[in-house]
């Protein structure tokens, strides 16, 4: 399997590793996430994930294989419309569903799906030597899963618009417009990633959990008083958790807590 999965305590490092074409993306990227976060779904020992690329390719990703004569291509309609389900887990929604916070360390080029990869993270750590493209347009085709307005989440419509018709954003510029949270020298990236996550890592799993929930659904509620609604169930279920009564006495008691996921 292309993608590589390293467990370092609580967090888990997923690799984007076909070094020999940048770190292109095929269907087996796809097929990888989907059994990878499965797998750390249900793994109770780990908080935190931090997706990159293999160094070895200079790249986060560079996109879709357009080598393969079959790429960007449909057999039929019906091959389409009978496909559906399959393109519901494709890595837009294996991402922004999985429930535990990911990090993305954007090391290189993201390009295409490698692009639209990145910000369906839930925080972006970038090297200096980052960039983003979106060059679908180029190729007669657009940004797929929502690419664009996913992207316009983080940094809004007009800076959306402008990568969805090819303009690249380098480093700084993603720093500059919030779609990095992070910009670091290239040596630093992957310890201020996990750095990151290991601060993730040591909060209240079952807090971090509903917190990236909140967000992450917040957002597709158009009513901001629906959603604060759903908030406060949320926070009621936080509120009788062994790990906030042991917080919350930790802190009255001035010592680190020790968090459980219970």
């Amino acid at each position: 399997m292309p993608l590589l999965c390293e467990k370092r305590g609580p967090v888990a490092i997923l690799t984007l590793s076909r070094p020999e074409a940048r770190n292109a993306w095929d269907e087996d990227f796809n097929q990888g996430l989907e059994a990878r976060l499965t797998e750390l779904e249900h793994d109770h020992e780990i908080r935190c994930v931090v997706l990159t690329g293999d160094e070895k390719g200079a790249a986060f990703s560079a996109g879709a294989n357009l080598a393969d004569t079959e790429t960007h291509t449909v057999a039929s309609p019906a091959a389409f419309v009978t496909g559906i389900p399959h393109w519901r887990k494709f890595v837009a929604n294996l991402l922004t569903d999985f429930p535990k916070p990911v990090i993305g360390a954007v090391n290189g080029y993201a390009i295409g799906i490698g692009c639209i990869a990145t910000y369906c993270c839930d925080l972006i750590v970038a090297s200096e030597r980052a960039e983003w493209r979106l060059p679908q347009v180029r190729l007669g085709i657009m940004p797929a899963y929502g690419g664009a307005v996913r992207l316009a989440r983080w940094v809004g419509k007009g800076n959306a618009m402008k990568a969805a018709l090819g303009y690249p954003i380098d480093a700084t510029e993603a720093y500059r417009i919030g779609l990095a949270q992070w910009l670091v020298p290239h040596a630093e990236l992957m310890p201020r990633a996990l750095g990151v996550a290991g601060d993730i890592a040591a909060l209240p799993p079952l807090a971090a959990r509903l917190a990236k929930e909140s967000l992450t659904k917040g957002l597709d509620i158009a009513n901001i008083r629906d959603a604060s609604e759903v908030d406060v169930y949320r926070f009621m279920a936080l509120s009788q958790t062994e790990d906030s009564k042991e917080a919350h006495e930790a802190w009255r008691q001035k010592r680190p807590a020790v968090v459980r996921g219970v």
